[in-house]
């Protein structure tokens, strides 16, 4: 079938399509559905006393694609690896030359940042060999994960349950989120209260506006109670009120920079409300190519896995060029925006954008799903207006005397609007509102003149604990703290999520009492490998490898001797928490024997204490009930991991809430709450083992 042509291996199927189009019929397409070798799953597969040296076989599935591809390659007259161009496809390319072992002088390696006609056949233009630097930090990875992961893992079966997994990411995202859980529970709240007031211009139109009181005695204000705030509101009643002092100035909103990963996956959380996973599988199909009528399959974005802000001049000069046309030479910047990335970024890479910003997203919308238009939207909004010129404010400052008090007001008019009309950022709860948007319309003012107050008002707040993690802010502190890479932050928090380390309720991420209690074991007993700051330090490691600064071999020496010797001494001295029981009140159904509180693979859970000759299990208790029945509603989660509440005495009783609180609702108002998709009854309670046995951390989802 191939004589006399060359073959090209993609990832996946919607790839080899758009590629096929461009290629033309000397080239033959095919997909190798991701990774074609991997580790053994039944052994650790890396002879440690041999250098680390990985032991790879065919995966279960891949098999016959192998075979198919080698009898093509016999009358083929080249092969072109043409995965992804990071680190994962490197070795995905290397994977597919070991196996298929053709001519190595007719092998190449071929790249391109996006699925566009002219990057394609400019990558086929000037083709290269495989990095080796690349596919040696890849697989320093992939044996690093699976030594944590075999060697870890087994010791959590015996001491906590059977199914549990470790990894050296992972375990570190859910220290994090445990750690701002203490955080969230140790919290005291403190009062305070603000004062505001409406004042009034004494003349004119006798504009009103409201000012904050910021200082009393020229320091900030430390109003701790009701009575001292009343007490406060009842002398400013008897004082004038003065306009003190006016300050404006002209301030500039510089454009955000076009998206990374990780800036993408934040923004689709707090924009689109989506999670991680699902941006990242909406964003692929955007890269690989979609039908858009005549013109056929089209890839739309540039490779969604970068953490690079670069962008092509050719990109640059397009987007200028459409910024003029479209919106006035105004809009463009007097110089091209240019942006830094943080230390460590892969330049070679571009940020995440439109293949083409001529092709707008009202053009093709007809073409797309509506969650494909929604991110494609998104992400050509942001790369747009990273292109435009910065926006222009006049911020005005009030200061406003009335005695010892000093009140502020402020506010801000748009002198010209330049990236906002494309694209704004909404704050989140973590982060400052820009002071330009955060100011009110004031009245024209002048020093010295006089105000009427018109209504006093005062407010209680008090302070709040850091808020628990968002997938949002969980990828932007792992980002941070130098933990993860972009291909890893959606399967690492898949994970977690999966593994019954995590729930997430209402968009928050909350660990289990199950990952509390392996993280606290873990970090106990491995102190250094779970460090935050040494696993970032792998991970500079890792790049270090790819750039050809240190030797694979080097890294795992390094890092393998200290391990075993604290695997040994964690083997000997870590807590048994399987053998930890607790008696409870509760009575089992069957026998009628006390019933014990345990732990198991899915967190802690009620069984009887007569077994093996009863062995009957049960969830734990929220202390809600239910409001269809009387019964105890109980945490269940599903086999896709997402969690749930139903009630105890299912199949007889069929009630089921996503969120405890609309179980609790319910039962005030005296009726069920809907059925929360997913959650219909994929798993029965109280199974504390079972459950599939992966035993390492999340890498990247192409592994799979």
């Amino acid at each position: 079938m191939a004589k006399g042509k060359s073959i090209v291996i993609v990832e996946s199927p919607a790839k080899a399509k758009t590629i096929n189009k461009y290629l033309g019929s000397k080239y033959v397409v095919r997909a190798s559905m991701g990774h074609v070798r991997d580790l053994p799953k039944s052994k650790i597969g890396v002879d440690i006393e041999k250098e680390f040296a990985p032991h790879y076989i065919t995966m279960q599935g891949r098999k016959k694609l192998v075979t198919t591809l080698k009898k093509e390659l016999k009358d083929a007259d080249a092969l072109y690896l043409a995965p992804d161009p990071d680190r994962e496809g490197e070795a995905i390319a290397w994977h597919l030359m070991e196996a298929l072992d053709f001519d190595r002088k007719k092998t190449f390696r071929v790249t391109f940042n996006e699925i566009t006609a002219r990057a394609v056949k400019e990558a086929f233009e000037h083709p290269g060999k495989l990095d080796h630097d690349k596919i040696d930090s890849q697989q320093a990875r992939r044996i690093l994960d699976r030594i944590v992961g075999y060697k870890i893992s087994p010791l959590l079966w015996k001491k906590v349950g059977s199914g549990l997994s470790a990894g050296r990411v992972q375990t570190v995202a859910v220290r994090l989120i445990c750690e701002r859980e203490e955080e969230v529970l140790a919290f005291v709240p403190k009062e305070y209260w603000s004062v505001e007031v409406l004042l009034e211009k004494a003349s004119g139109e006798k504009e009103k506006f409201w000012a904050d009181l910021k200082k009393i005695e020229d320091r900030k204000i430390d109003i701790g109670s009701g009575a001292l705030a009343g007490a406060v509101v009842e002398e400013l009643k008897t004082l004038p009120f003065t306009v003190k002092d006016i300050r404006s100035k002209e301030k500039t909103g510089s454009a955000y920079p076009p998206f990374t990963t990780s800036h993408l996956q934040q923004a689709s959380v707090n924009k689109l409300g989506w999670s991680i996973v699902h941006t990242m599988s909406v964003a692929q199909q955007l890269y690989e190519g979609l039908e858009l009528g005549a013109e056929g399959s089209t890839g739309l974005i540039t490779y969604m896995r970068t953490d690079s802000f670069n962008v092509s001049k050719g990109a640059q000069d397009e987007a200028l060029s459409y910024i003029k046309e479209k919106y006035g030479a105004a809009y463009a910047p007097e110089v091209p925006n240019a942006y830094k990335a943080k230390k460590g970024a892969q330049e070679a890479h571009e940020a995440i954008r439109p293949s083409s910003v001529l092709r707008d997203p009202e053009s093709i919308r007809q073409y797309l799903t509506p969650d494909q238009f929604k991110l494609y939207k998104l992400i050509w909004d942001r790369f747009l207006a990273s292109q435009m010129a910065p926006a222009k404010y006049n911020v005005m400052t009030v200061d406003i005397a009335a005695g010892k008090y000093l009140f502020q007001a402020g506010g801000s008019t748009v002198i010209f609007p330049g990236y906002t009309i494309v694209y704004r950022e909404e704050p989140k709860e973590d982060e400052e509102v820009p002071e330009e948007e955060r100011k009110a319309k004031i009245p024209a003012l002048t020093a010295g003149e006089a105000l009427s107050p018109r209504e006093f008002k005062p407010g209680q707040h008090f302070t709040k604990p850091p808020p628990r993690y968002t997938e949002a802010t969980l990828v932007k502190a792992l980002e941070e703290k130098g933990i993860g890479r972009p291909s890893t932050y959606a399967p690492t928090i898949m994970t977690i999520i999966r593994r019954s380390y995590v729930s997430k309720e209402k968009g928050r991420l909350i660990p289990s009492q199950l990952g509390k209690s392996v993280t606290k074991l873990l970090i106990e007993n491995f102190p250094v490998i779970f460090d935050i700051d040494f696993t970032a330090q792998m991970e500079n490691n890792l790049d270090n490898i790819e750039k050809g600064k240190i030797r694979w071999i080097t890294v795992l020496e390094d890092f393998y001797k200290p391990f075993a010797e604290t695997l040994v001494t964690a083997t000997a001295e870590m807590r048994d928490i399987k053998q930890e029981v607790q008696k409870t009140d509760q009575v089992c159904e069957k026998c009628g024997k006390p019933m014990l509180l345990k732990m198991g693979r899915f967190g802690q859970f009620l069984a009887c204490s007569s077994y093996p000759e009863c062995k009957t299990t049960r969830s734990v208790p929220t202390g809600v009930k239910c409001p269809k029945c009387g019964g105890d509603v109980v945490k269940r989660k599903s086999k896709k991991g997402s969690t749930f509440y139903g009630c105890s005495k299912y199949p007889g009783c069929d009630f089921v809430a996503k969120f405890l609180s609309q179980a609790q609702n319910a039962g005030s108002k005296g009726e069920a709450a809907e059925s929360p998709q997913g959650a219909a009854r994929e798993e029965q309670p109280g199974n504390p083992g079972g459950g599939e046995n992966t035993q390492e951390g999340a890498g990247d989802t192409r592994q799979q």
